[in-house]
């Protein structure tokens, strides 16, 4: 089993643009059942990653 370390002196750095990320931008996609957004660095706009959560009753 992995360990989950909590830090809180974490600097994240945009995988693409090497810029620190104090923060980072998203924007909701139409979805019909529950929400998603994708997730994207302020300084590039380049995407980070996508989430998406189902309605309460999908499960």
């Amino acid at each position: 089993m992995i360990a989950i370390e909590e830090r809180t002196n974490v600097a994240p750095i945009c995988p693409h643009c090497d810029q620190p990320l104090d923060r980072v931008a998203r924007t909701r996609l139409k979805d019909t059942f529950g929400k998603a957004y994708i997730w994207v660095c302020p300084h590039c706009q380049k995407v980070l990653g996508v989430t998406q959560r189902k309605g309460f009753w999908m499960g």
